[in-house]
């Protein structure tokens, strides 16, 4: 290329700004539907008609005889080229799949018809124009082998992508609370925690795409892996059926129970099985026909579970018989503008009966409560498509994701809390042990917009995407009085808390303690994006973008607690097809990817705190029976001092001495180089090297001090959410009067922590080590399309994700509140912590295949082996201060010495207790289908974990349960595989 092109299509890049022409078209679609392009004679027409819904749309070939049509809903379409109004030759078949281009080449600029085309062309395994690693499945391949009826069951199924703790997926080493996932360009992700999801039945999807990395920067707000999934659409057929999925618990393995080194229980299982029924009824076809089309859905749900606590006392009895309903409209205005709306709710009903029970017997006795769970919510999406031009076309989105957090008990609502701390154990004496009852909606507002504009050898794509996102939260303690009664002893004359002194003759006092947050916090998220695809040569393509991002998270009076703008996110990628022929291609991408704060950070910590403390003498106890059991609840006496609210009165605090006033994201830096190569027509195999590397930590710290030493005694701060080991501005006392009266900076990687000597004198100050986490993995691909007779698909990755933070949930100590884990509580819980992560399983390899024996009977199998996952040996102490907590350190000798400095530690790296044993998850399934007259019969049976392995994928950590006492249940599993289970589904489709 000459001096001058090279020079103006560098400056397109940078500015969006591009005047140059090329032969052959970039490869890019939107997330919601696909593309086709291709090359053909110069000046020819070239028209795709969908054979679904009959949308036609056609395009006139540009002058180097290129031709492209952007944001095709995925379908099957017939492709036809004409030059001066006369068609030239059959019109042929392509398939256009979700997130994928379809490049079919129809000649070349001077000869229309030079290349013929004969058959269906779907699109090559091999995408020639593609820089990202994802992988697409369809809903029929997945009806042909045994796969979870889920999205995360079918993003498992991705190279690298393994099951993490508390229900989620970890891809490339992220943790659970990084991914995203789209519906028809929604995002249904959740974002009180972000672990979980939006979910609709399985029958309602129609194609799946899994990316785990590499993704354009259209896709933000995530530093794991985008599951986008897009729904079934009605077409000019009208097509009406029904489908029973069955999982009886006859059909399932008993669970293995686990007991302690004294032939305790620990963990039951044998008690655990379910029933699950779904029929789901659906109907599709035209209203008016090529214009406007409907598909509907309603699954009738009836799920039984049962289980019983670890400890094999209590049987817990449920029912949730709540069903969904889903519809999609497809309005086709013109060949220039397409108009759909998506609606359904997941809306979710449990309802648990508890029952005492005698492990021994099996027999379970009297109820002792009854708990309710509401969870998910209607959802909705309205979506604009308007090819505006020949070379300039948009998509505009505007929706709503709601999603219901609701939790209580019928003893919530009935019983007060009451423990005595008069006794040792401190022990719930009231008929309801549960701590502060949590109720939330959350709401999300999504609008995006989306533009292509084609200018010769460039494809610019930009656009704009704002989510607001509202959880409306409140908790409280149980009870009708929503106090929390705590008994101490005491002596009269004592001065108690609030001041108050009590009086003569009274040995026992309570505290009626409200505590409670309210409030609608809302966090915005907006970004805009600009993207260069630049076809340097017919053969060389460059991706060139940058994506801006902010993030503006509010407290509960709507004012900006946390607030993060102007992220750039670059991003560079290439696709490189050295032979020319479109069979084989290297690829590669840089970028970087930011990933928002939680709603629960603005809850948790910057809503409406009331905290209400009335103090009373005991005038004794009141027992009562409730349940066939003696509970007791205090009497009051006479009320000793004044209400104390000084912990908080019911309005949002003054939170600048809680959050770093410069706080920096938390991002990853992500390098992929892959090659991908066809073997024949239907084979092909690939292999891809990953490298990611996360960038800060958003988290909470106990600064104990400000940085200032007032006489020798550090200002205590307390508890802020910051970026550990790093500079932190805060509110605080700066000249030593006990009031906060500015701000100072202290560099955590060195201060912020005061050490005392074992005599109490301040000696010191210590910081944090700075979040680490790097993932580093090599991804072999082996795939053979299915032919109507055969498919087989083969993974095996080979992955090290090490340093000192699994990311912003963390699964080391069991605790799920993302961005508020344990990690940084203090300095000594991650020092020298570095090592394997607990999302490191070194090996996985994947299998997946299906094989029709004849027209009516097939059969199909997956595999799915890891190795273990890291096991740590966590200590209570430190050898640098008295601190009791978690940390990396185990006391060995001398370990009651009151000095602590007379404690001998001995320090064990992480994952030093070795690793869980290998998984091995198979599974098989048997499918008959049969055509009677107008209705297609579909049985199939499939079988889960068909080898019935219930190894340990999750272990209990702690080796000390105090300083220098050996926790007895160190190594004792915490989760295991689900044992075998079958499901039976039937189908008839007319």
């Amino acid at each position: 290329m000459k001096g001058k092109t090279l020079g103006k299509s560098a400056l397109c890049m940078a500015m969006g700004i591009c005047l140059a022409s090329m032969a052959v078209q970039p490869a890019l679609a939107a997330n919601t539907d696909g593309s086709l392009a291709g090359r053909v004679a110069a000046g020819a027409e070239v028209t795709v008609r969908s054979v679904d819904t009959g949308f036609t749309r056609t395009v006139k070939a540009d002058a180097n005889g290129n031709y492209r049509f952007p944001f095709l809903p995925i379908g099957t379409y017939q492709l036809q080229a004409s030059k001066d109004g006369a068609a030239v030759g059959a019109p042929i078949e392509v398939v256009v799949s979700l997130g994928n281009e379809a490049n079919i080449n129809l000649g070349d600029a001077t000869n229309l018809g030079a290349v013929q085309v004969i058959g269906t062309r779907v699109i090559s395994p091999v995408d020639v124009r593609s820089t990202e690693s994802a992988t697409n499945v369809t809903k029929a391949e997945i009806e042909r082998i045994p796969v979870g009826r889920d999205a995360q069951s079918v993003a498992l199924l991705a190279p690298g992508v393994i099951q993490g703790q508390y229900g989620g997926a970890s891809f490339g080493g992220s943790s659970v609370s990084e991914n995203a996932v789209y519906i028809n360009g929604l995002n249904v992700t959740d974002f009180y925690k972000r672990v979980g999801f939006s979910s609709v039945p399985f029958g309602f999807f129609k194609e799946f795409q899994v990316k785990t990395g590499g993704y354009s920067v259209e896709f933000g707000r995530t530093t794991g892996g985008v599951i986008n999934a897009v729904t079934q659409s009605g077409s000019n057929e009208f097509k009406y059926g029904a489908e029973l999925v069955w999982e009886p618990k006859s059909l399932q393995s008993k669970g293995e129970n686990h007991y302690d080194g004294d032939g305790d229980p620990f963990r039951i299982r044998s008690h655990d099985q379910y029933d699950r029924t779904n029929l789901n009824v659906h109907a599709s076809g035209p209203i008016v026909k090529d214009k406007l089309f409907f598909y509907a859905m309603y699954e009738f749900r009836d799920y039984r579970p049962e289980n019983t606590n670890d400890a094999g006392s209590t049987f817990f009895k449920g029912k949730s018989d709540k069903g969904f309903w889903g519809t999609k409209l497809d309005w086709q205005i013109s060949d220039k503008h397409l108009l759909e709306f998506l609606a359904f709710s997941d809306k979710n009903e449990t309802t648990t009966d508890n029952y005492q029970f005698d492990l021994a017997d099996g027999r379970r006795g009297n109820r002792i409560n009854t708990q309710f769970n509401e969870a998910g919510g209607t959802n909705w999406a309205l979506t604009y498509t308007g090819y505006l031009t020949e070379n300039f076309s948009m998509k505009a989105l505007y929706g709503e994701n709601k999603r219901d957090r609701i939790q209580s008990s019928q003893n919530d609502l009935e019983c007060d809390a009451v423990q005595d701390r008069r006794v040792s154990g401190l022990p719930q004496i009231g008929c309801v042990s549960s701590a502060l009852i949590e109720q939330g909606l959350d709401k999300r507002e999504a609008a995006r917009l989306d533009f292509e504009w084609q200018l010769g050898d460039h494809l610019l794509r930009f656009g704009l995407d704002r989510e607001v996102n509202t959880s409306d939260n409140e908790s409280f303690y149980p009870g009708p009085s929503r106090k929390y009664y705590q008994i101490y002893s005491t002596t009269p004359g004592t001065t108690i808390e609030n001041g108050g002194v009590v009086p003569a003759g009274v040995n026992a006092y309570v505290r009626a303690r409200q505590q409670e947050v309210s409030g609608s916090f809302e966090s915005i998220n907006s970004a805009y994006y600009i993207e260069d695809n630049w076809q340097i040569t017919p053969d060389l393509m460059l991706n060139a973008g940058v994506r801006m991002e902010g993030f503006d998270n509010k407290d509960g009076e709507g004012n900006t607690y946390i607030k993060i703008d102007d992220m750039l996110a670059p991003r560079l990628g290439f696709s490189w097809d050295f032979n020319g022929d479109g069979r084989s291609k290297i690829f590669g991408n840089v970028g970087r990817y930011y990933l928002p704060i939680v709603n629960q950070i603005n809850v948790k910590q910057a809503g409406a705190f009331l905290d209400e403390r009335t103090y009373y003498a005991l005038a004794g106890l009141e027992s009562f029976e409730k349940n066939g059991s003696t509970y007791y609840r205090p009497i009051l006496g006479q009320q000793i001092g004044p209400v104390d609210n000084s912990q908080g009165d019911g309005s949002v605090g003054d939170l600048r001495s809680e959050v770093d006033a410069d706080i920096d994201p938390v991002y990853q830096d992500e390098a992929i180089l892959g090659y991908q190569s066809m073997i024949d027509e239907t084979w092909s195999w690939g292999v891809r090297g990953i490298y990611r590397r996360l960038h800060n930590a958003i988290d909470d710290m106990e600064i104990t001090s400000n940085g200032i030493v007032c006489n020798g005694s550090p200002g205590e701060i307390g508890y802020v959410m910051a970026n550990p080991g790093k500079s932190v501005k805060l509110y605080t006392d700066t000249n030593c009067d006990g009031v906060n009266d500015g701000y100072v900076n202290i560099d955590t990687s060195r201060a912020g922590w005061a050490l005392y000597d074992a005599d109490g004198n301040y000696v010191g100050e210590r910081g944090w080590v700075k979040p680490k986490r790097t993932y580093r993995a090599l991804e072999f691909m082996l795939d053979r399309a299915w032919d109507d007779k055969w498919a087989f698909n083969a993974s095996y990755t080979w992955s090290k994700s090490e340093g000192n933070a699994e990311g912003p949930s963390n699964s080391d100590f069991g605790f799920d509140n993302t961005g508020r884990t344990e990690s940084f509580d203090n300095p000594f819980v991650n020092l020298n912590g570095d090592g394997p992560l607990p999302n490191d399983r070194r090996h996985q390899i994947k299998l997946r295949g299906a094989y029709a024996i004849n027209d009516n009977w097939s059969v199909g199998a997956t595999l799915n082996a890891q190795s273990g996952r890291p096991i740590n040996a966590f200590g209570k102490g430190s050898p640098f201060d008295g601190t009791s907590y978690h940390s990396f350190y185990v006391c060995v000798a001398n370990c009651q010495a009151d000095n602590f400095a007379d404690r001998t530690y001995q320090l064990r790296s992480r994952g030093s207790g070795g690793r869980t044993p290998w998984i091995f998850d198979m599974g098989a399934s048997l499918s008959y289908q049969q055509q009677f007259a107008q209705a297609n019969l579909r049985v199939k049976l499939a079988v889960y974990n068909l080898l019935n392995q219930q190894r340990r994928i999750e272990v209990d950590d702690e080796y000390e349960q105090d300083i220098g006492f050996k926790n007895p249940q160190y190594l004792y599993g915490t989760g295991y595989q689900s044992p075998r289970y079958a499901q039976l589904t039937v189908s008839v489709d007319f």
